[in-house]
């Protein structure tokens, strides 16, 4: 899990005692300090007793379970049992061999009901992806595959079921009318020659977290321009007394976190998440604040009951949070329980960003760098041209739930409390 990290929680069991499973099925889910860990089977066996219960902290070291395993059942073997169940005679020498395919199957004589699954698991296990490398087997048409796993994951016995019976699903496409309807084209890309840089475990976890928000939530970006002059004024004039006053350094995040969770309150149908047909529209508002580590990965800190906290508190929590993550000290709770996320590329020297969601929320906003620029203003004396500290927002969220109407409505009414800063405020 980590070089630094001494303890686990156990979040859950997926395989119960006394059930079988198969090598490369997830054992079980453990919590880290760091990121969330799944526990893939090395071998095949069977989960004779487990020694702590979900929820239990593990230290590093202790045994957790105890299994009976199977050290000669091995992937030749296993298709082999799954070509019997089947029905098909198939030698030791055909098994180690690619798998027979089944000969003049074409897209215009599959009939598509034949195939309808219910395997709405879009998580594939690393030797699932394994297998389907090494047999050309897309995404796509693993997704058509029926599992037979612990909540619809897909299993290794399932994959090799599959390729025994012939691939029936490689080319079956939906019926469409239209004959030029798109197809997904099957390309093999020249990826070029360069260094090679294996990605980190947490980098993994962040690709695999983004491709999953984006084949999940349909994302619509919705942008807006605020003109942050009145609250750049007050922060300048008032962050030395702040900080004399409070200890505490007073940065634009606490502010844009303030002004984010009054405009979610005024929303609360922003701060939700998607649970099959059910939207569940969160009590807690609680933002989540995605910053960069020093490795260069990004993490998601969490300003917990945001709407609830004053400015001192609030500038304290985001003080603490990013100086954890700059010494790689975040612990699980800290990064957890996030409702609605800001990421503020501007950090960056960015103008704005189409940010990703994090799931399982519904949106996200992106907050760009404060610019100085010329801008048309209305005064008594009529339009003036004068410096203003302008910034654009770009709110992504899933169209599956959130409409333009809630979207666009939403980041207006944040743009509005950064305009209508009150520069009399006191700290």
């Amino acid at each position: 899990m980590g070089e630094s990290i001494t303890e686990g929680t156990i979040i859950n069991w997926l395989v119960n005692e006394g059930d079988s499973f198969e090598e490369g099925d997830i054992l079980l889910e453990v919590a880290t300090d760091k990121v969330d860990n799944e526990v893939p089977a090395t071998s095949s066996g069977t989960l004779v007793k487990t020694m702590f219960q979900a929820k239990d902290v593990v230290p590093v070291g202790e045994v957790i379970a105890v299994l009976e395993v199977s050290e000669t059942l091995n992937s030749t073997e296993d298709a082999k049992n799954t070509s019997d169940k089947t029905k098909t005679v198939t030698s030791k020498k055909e098994t180690n061999s690619q798998p027979k395919k089944v000969k003049n199957i074409k897209p215009s004589v599959i009939d598509t009901a034949s195939f309808s699954v219910n395997n709405t698991n879009t998580f594939f296990s690393p030797l699932v992806e394994k297998i389907a490398k090494e047999h050309y087997i897309s995404f796509e048409e693993l997704s058509r595959i029926p599992a037979t796993g612990h909540e619809g994951r897909l299993r290794k016995s399932d994959v090799f079921n599959y390729i025994q019976e012939g691939r029936p699903y490689k080319f079956a496409q939906p019926v469409v009318q239209d004959p030029t309807a798109y197809r997904i084209p099957q390309l093999s890309f020249d990826k070029g020659k360069g260094k090679v840089v294996e990605m980190d475990r947490m980098r993994q976890m962040i690709a695999d977290h983004m491709v999953y928000s984006k084949h999940t939530s349909p994302h619509v970006t919705a942008y807006m321009e605020a003109d942050l002059t009145n609250m750049v004024q007050w922060r300048n004039d008032n962050k030395k007394a702040f900080e004399e006053k409070y200890g505490e350094r007073l940065t634009f995040t606490p502010l844009f976190v303030e002004a984010v969770a009054k405009a979610v309150k005024d929303f609360p149908n922003i701060n939700a998440s998607v649970d099959g047909k059910n939207i569940i529209v969160k009590e807690d508002i609680n933002i989540g604040m995605a910053t960069a580590l020093p490795s260069g990965n990004l993490i998601v800190p969490v300003v917990k009951n945001a709407d609830t906290k004053d400015l001192k508190t609030l500038a304290q929590n985001v003080n603490e949070m990013a100086g954890k993550a700059r010494e790689n000290k975040l612990g699980g709770d800290d990064i957890k329980g996030s409702t609605f996320t800001i990421s503020n590329v501007g950090t960056f020297g960015s103008v704005m960003g189409t940010p990703i969601i994090n799931q399982p929320e519904v949106a996200i906003l992106a907050l760009g760098i404060i610019k100085k620029r010329p801008e048309v203003i209305e005064t008594e004396n009529g339009d003036e041209i004068a410096i203003r500290s302008m910034m654009y927002l770009s709110l992504s969220f899933d169209h599956r739930v959130v409409d333009g109407y809630l979207g666009g409505s939403f980041v207006r009414r944040v743009a509005d409390y950064f305009e209508q800063f009150d520069t009399n405020r006191k700290i």
